[in-house]
């Protein structure tokens, strides 16, 4: 029995839980040596990797895979990294499609910070090779390309690249490039995108982190809660929207959401109880800086355009009621996390509490409508509704 049954839910968040130095065969030959010298061989817990690979071949352990379709986390998870049981996965889980990230990738390995752009560049690729093959075995996922922006004549190259591959979404850090993401220069990525069909997504892991100096506080350092320092902790989780703010401010009062109206921005991952604020206060800057001439040339009110373009996915522990309330119930999308330990072991019931009292229009779009809004003629129709549903 399906975890989801008789509704469609389209899953706007879930993950590969790639091997250690799994991307390295992805690299062209001629980089994979400076990539793997630049970014590192990830050694550690060799042996719990390989005993994870090996428990799913047991029987005994693949047979309890639908019962524990949501309680086993990220190594553990069917279909986590073996392409060949992902189509499995979704079945147990009941979702009409995923769109699918990276795990490891998310930061393309800190490699545009260092500056060095010719291997942001071909982590990208290898990236987008990598997940589109991981993807191919079922149309339901929906595998995501990377786009870094550092090199703006090579970026609408990249984004082909990955659509010509069979990326159905393109992500691009939120964190700015070192110039402005509304750069001027960049309009050919957003022209290849448009004429696509397909969204621009931000996602967790490519924005701005919270300056160290916020942690030293004269206490021993708060560990995150996997029990280490590389995710986040209560005081560092609130720096996650900042860099989207920012970028996406950029984007709608430097107009480059008015000149590509069909363009559709999903913000995933990075929560969304910030939302309504900054479509108030996006509208009370523009008000307040009228006389701009860029803002004149607004099409509408900055909470428009974004209403008109921009989607988000809040965490099962927002509330999601004020959230649409408060922005709009076309802008807000259901998302699992799968198989993060983050997205929980039911997160359609956790959502479904947050919305108590919300109309059932309301719901469907916050489970179906608003993704496939979002994904355009990333989502083939046909996946639009659950076959038993579409037929009913």
């Amino acid at each position: 029995m399906p975890y989801v049954e008789g509704q469609t839910v389209h899953d706007a968040d879930s993950h590969v839980m790639e091997l250690p130095g799994q991307i390295n065969g992805y690299v062209d030959p001629k980089f994979r040596d400076a990539f793997v010298a630049k970014i590192g061989k990830k050694a550690i817990l060799t042996e719990w990797f390989a005993k994870a690979d090996r428990l799913h071949d047991d029987p005994e352990f693949r047979a309890g895979a639908e019962a524990n379709i949501l309680l086993r986390k990220n190594y553990e998870a069917l279909g986590a990294f073996r392409a060949a049981d992902r189509p499995a996965t979704l079945d147990h889980l009941g979702f009409a499609s995923q769109l699918v990230f990276s795990t490891a990738c998310l930061s393309n390995f800190g490699l545009e910070q260092m500056g060095e752009v010719e291997l942001a560049v071909e982590a990208a690729r290898a990236h987008n090779r990598m997940m589109t093959e991981f993807c191919s075995v079922d149309r339901r996922l929906l595998a995501t390309g990377y786009v870094p922006l550092v090199d703006r004549a090579a970026a609408p190259q990249i984004a082909r690249e990955a659509i010509a591959l069979g990326a159905k979404g393109l992500v691009i850090p939120s964190r700015h490039p070192g110039f402005s993401p509304s750069h001027r220069e960049l309009d050919p990525l957003w022209a290849v995108a448009q004429e696509a069909g397909l969204p621009i997504l931000f996602h967790v892991g490519g924005e701005e982190k919270m300056d160290r100096e916020y942690l030293e506080n004269g206490l021993p350092y708060v560990k995150d809660f996997h029990g280490g320092d590389e995710n986040f902790t209560s005081l560092t989780f609130m720096a996650i929207p900042l860099s989207a703010w920012q970028t996406v401010s950029a984007l709608v009062i430097d107009g480059v959401f008015d000149r590509f109206p069909k363009l559709k921005f999903g913000a995933i991952e990075l929560g969304a109880s910030w939302l309504p604020s900054l479509m108030k206060f996006l509208d009370s800057g523009v008000a307040a800086f009228g006389k701009e001439e860029r803002l004149q040339r607004l099409s509408g009110t900055p909470s428009e355009i974004l209403r008109r373009q921009f989607r988000v996915t809040p965490y099962p522990h927002e509330d999601v009621r004020w959230i649409m309330e408060n922005s709009g119930e076309d802008m807000v999308l259901f998302s699992s996390d799968f198989p993060h330990i983050e997205g929980g072991r039911n997160p359609l019931k956790r959502f479904n509490d947050n919305l108590a009292g919300v109309d059932e229009r309301a719901k469907r779009k916050f489970y179906r409508d608003n993704f496939i809004d979002l994904m355009g003629a990333g989502l083939d129709p046909s996946l639009h509704d659950l076959p038993s549903l579409a037929t009913a």
